[in-house]
């Protein structure tokens, strides 16, 4: 891969996006001797899972049985079905068999590349581990942690979700660190950060986990493999020759440039989350391009381009939500405005999940697991706001405890900005019926969900939502507090709300897609010579999210299989059987 490229006329391979499926496949298409090439629209390379927490999601990989934790393809199959409840046209028995299956081999083709996967440091559960076939342990994986300085010049061409720059822990240890004044664990992990840091800056190592230690190595793969990478090189159209795509038309240095494909053109684009029109036409209401973290590049054409090719589409109208706080009044809170104004806005999981809180509507109403599955979380305040019209937004509420206690937002426990009050950001009473008046949520309401809230904090058990009754919930609360790690009670003041919103990390919805990644027609044809993964393709999970990683997960899976199949390649048939 080099500045210095000339683009050819035809490969065998054309691939639109360099997410991490992207650059699975152009090197499958390399092991299987077939020319690739990558277009990326931006300047930096790595997409929407540069951005993200850097996991993937794979049933049945090697890791987990060389750590001796027992998975298989039947067992994740009785999960599969258990916790994938939607029907719709991208969610088949084919699509399933095939990521279960061919998941396993895609991570032992890349530790084979150099590719440095790793378990969970502690167990992170699959999401709704309760259910047949889950797995308490969980079947995520992540990337070691990645020197930047090690991709030399290329380090400028990678992109980098903001706030995890320079952070040199991953995703899954957030959860230890959060608890920092209440468990020495907490303490221990406070202070390895801080000694990661410090030994960074001592050394000039400038370390990333997440979405930059996945996309980071896959780059440096890349470097040593001699992939083809184009930056700044938009596609524009698909090349359609008798009902086959055949190719592309990409601008490049300044014109437009035709390139062909032999065996296909595989769009890993992402999805919609930044084009406004588009949500307004074919998301959910009342979600806003303003209130979403995704890539930049997230912006839709290509996903147009197909459906103007007659592809089909489902799910179009989902998200992977994960909500976001702002003001009433449209302001950002001090801390995810950044300098030069890009908007950073927080994501709330973790503190959702920490006892003395709960969200409720504007009825005083609880309507979901706090603790719980982020993309459920999402789902469940979009449906209560479309039967009430009072849930967006919808308020978190929590006493002293939680915010001496716990981060919220970009701040340690127990530092409150003057702004975030002063702002009205963060509402502030020394009793639950001026909270209400304040958040404009029924006062009666709102009583009577706290006191019926209190009573299962003491005896564990919340039998509306069961908030804390599985595994993955407990991985995510307070250990010190009982007898139910997610469950506190609201009862010290000052009294603490903020408004919340239904934000994403990226639009879930796509076009249809085969076993084997083709896209389909309406009519349920294939388009010949056309793939779809990642957010370009309908999810194969429908509108629930198994556990930690899953759209990555699936994004390297469908990219390995995509790329074997319009190779032609004669193994296709054993990885899937």
């Amino acid at each position: 891969m080099d500045e210095n490229l000339n683009l050819a006329a035809v490969y065998d391979l054309v691939i639109v996006g360099s997410g991490g499926g992207s650059m699975a496949a152009a090197l499958v298409a390399k092991s299987l001797g077939k020319s690739a090439v990558i277009f990326e629209k931006q300047a930096c390379i790595g997409g929407s899972t540069a951005y993200s927490g850097g996991v993937w999601w794979v049933p049945n990989n090697p890791l987990l049985a060389e750590t001796g934790i027992a998975d298989s393809y039947e067992k994740s199959r009785e999960y599969f079905d258990s916790v994938v409840t939607y029907r719709g046209p991208a969610v088949t028995a084919q699509r399933r068999d095939a990521f279960l299956k061919a998941g396993p081999h895609m991570v032992t083709f890349l530790r084979g590349l150099g590719m440095k996967f790793r378990r969970p440091y502690e167990d992170w559960p699959d999401y709704y581990d309760e259910l047949p076939g889950g797995l308490p342990e969980g079947r995520s994986l992540l990337a070691e942690p990645f020197n930047l300085r090690e991709l030399g010049p290329w380090k400028e061409h990678l992109a980098i979700y903001g706030p995890l720059e320079y952070m040199p822990i991953s995703a899954e240890e957030f959860t230890t660190l959060f608890l920092l004044k209440r468990t020495f664990r907490g303490k221990v992990k406070a202070v390895k950060y801080a000694w990661l840091m410090m030994r960074d800056k001592l050394t000039g190592r400038q370390t990333v986990t997440n979405g930059g230690a996945i996309q980071g190595r896959m780059l440096q793969i890349g470097l040593r493999e001699g992939l083809q990478i184009f930056r700044n090189t938009p596609v524009k159209s698909l090349l359609l020759e008798k009902d086959r795509v055949a190719g592309v038309v990409v601008q490049h240095d300044g014109r437009a440039v035709e390139v062909r494909a032999r065996g296909g053109v595989i769009v890993n684009a992402g999805g919609y989350a930044h084009n406004e029109e588009f949500r307004r036409v074919h998301g959910r209401e009342p979600v806003r391009e303003e209130w979403t973290n995704a890539n930049p590049g997230d912006t839709g054409e290509i996903l147009q381009l197909m459906m103007d090719l007659g592809a089909a589409t489902d799910c179009l109208d989902a998200a992977w939500w994960v909500i976001t706080s702002q003001n009433v009044n449209g302001d950002w809170p001090e801390g995810a405005v950044w300098p030069g104004g890009r908007v950073y806005r927080f994501m709330h999981h973790l503190d959702l999940s920490l006892p003395h809180s709960i969200m409720v509507d504007h009825d005083g109403c609880r309507f979901c697991n706090e603790a719980g599955a982020y993309m459920e979380i999402g789902e469940r305040m979009l449906d209560r706001h479309r039967e009430t019209g009072r849930a967006v937004p919808a308020w978190v509420v929590f006493d002293k405890r939680h915010r001496d206690w716990y981060p919220w937002g970009t701040q340690p426990p127990g530092k409150t900005p003057r702004s975030w009050i002063e702002s009205g950001y963060m509402k502030k009473s020394d009793t639950l019926d001026e909270l209400a008046t304040q958040c404009g949520i029924d006062t009666t309401g709102l009583r009577a969900q706290v006191d019926r809230y209190n009573g299962y904090c003491r005896t564990g058990h919340d039998p509306e939502f069961n908030r804390g009754g599985r595994a993955f919930d407990r991985t995510h609360g307070d250990p010190t507090v009982t007898p139910n790690p997610n469950l506190g009670p609201i009862e010290q003041g000052p009294f603490y709300a903020v408004a919340m919103y239904p934000a994403d990390v990226g639009t879930a919805g796509g076009v249809v897609t085969d076993e084997f990644a083709r896209v389909k027609r309406q009519d349920g044809r294939i388009i010949e010579g056309l793939y779809a993964i990642g957010n370009a393709a309908a999810p194969i999970f429908g509108r629930c999210y198994p556990g930690a990683g899953a759209s990555i997960g699936a994004s390297f899976t469908f990219g390995f299989i995509a790329a074997h199949h319009s190779a032609g390649s004669s193994t296709l048939a054993e990885l899937l059987a």
